[in-house]
C-alpha cells in the first residue's frame, strides 16, 4: 500500500474502504456527537480519551485509520497525537462528517445531541445576552459580555477553544471511564470489532 495522504477527501476515503476492508474509521468527537450521526462502520474514540492515554497509545495492526471529526480540526489534533505514538498508515477526512453529509454518503443519523460547536454558540450567545440585558441594572455585566467576546477571538486566531474543552467535561458529552480500553481498541487493537 502506498502512503496515504495526511488529507483525504470523502471520494478517497470511500475508495480506501473499499480496497482496503479493515481500513478503520475513528471518529474522535465527543460521544454526544457521534451518537447524533456518524459514517456507518466508524467507531468512536473521543480526542479527550486519545489525549488522556497518549503514553499508552501502541498500534497492534497495520491497517490504515480515517480520523474523522465534524469539520476535520479535532481529527487533525488527533492526528498529530497519533503520528507522535508511532502510527503510520493515518489521514483525515477533509471537512470531516459535514462534508460527507454534503457529498450524500451514507450517515447513521441517532438521537439529537447537539456538535460541540453549536453548544458553545449556545453558551457564548447565553452570556453575552444575558450580560447585555443585565448591565442594564448592574453595569459591570458588560464586562462579562466583553471577556467572553475576547475569549471568542481568541479562539479563533489560534483555533483552540476553552469553552469547547470545559463543556467536554460535562456528563453529557463525558466519555464514561469504564469504556476507555473497549474504545482505544478500536484504535490500537489488532482485531477490531465492527
Amino acid at each position: 500500500m502506498t502512503a496515504l495522504p495526511s488529507t483525504s477527501d470523502v471520494h478517497q476515503v470511500r475508495e480506501l474502504r473499499t480496497s482496503h476492508p479493515r481500513a478503520r474509521v475513528i471518529d474522535v468527537r465527543t460521544p454526544g456527537e457521534f451518537e447524533s450521526a456518524h459514517i456507518p462502520g466508524s467507531r468512536n474514540v473521543p480526542l479527550d480519551l486519545l489525549q488522556r492515554h497518549r503514553g499508552a497509545l501502541a498500534t497492534e495492526h497495520t491497517d490504515p485509520v480515517v480520523l474523522v471529526c465534524r469539520t476535520g480540526n479535532r481529527a487533525e489534533q488527533a492526528r498529530t497525537l497519533l503520528a507522535e505514538s508511532g502510527f503510520d498508515e493515518l489521514t483525515v477526512l477533509g471537512g470531516g462528517v459535514d462534508a460527507w453529509d454534503r457529498s450524500d454518503a451514507p450517515l447513521e443519523r441517532g438521537r439529537g445531541k447537539w456538535a460541540m460547536e453549536r453548544q458553545v454558540r449556545l453558551v457564548a450567545g447565553s452570556v453575552v445576552l444575558t450580560s447585555v440585558l443585565g448591565s442594564r441594572f448592574v453595569p459591570k455585566l458588560k464586562w462579562v459580555a466583553a471577556f467572553i467576546g475576547g475569549g471568542l477571538t481568541f479562539a479563533a486566531i489560534t483555533d483552540t477553544c476553552g469553552m469547547a474543552k470545559a463543556l467536554s467535561l460535562l456528563p453529557y458529552n463525558r466519555t464514561p471511564q469504564h469504556d476507555a480500553d473497549d474504545l482505544l481498541s478500536a484504535l490500537t487493537g489488532a482485531d477490531p470489532a465492527r
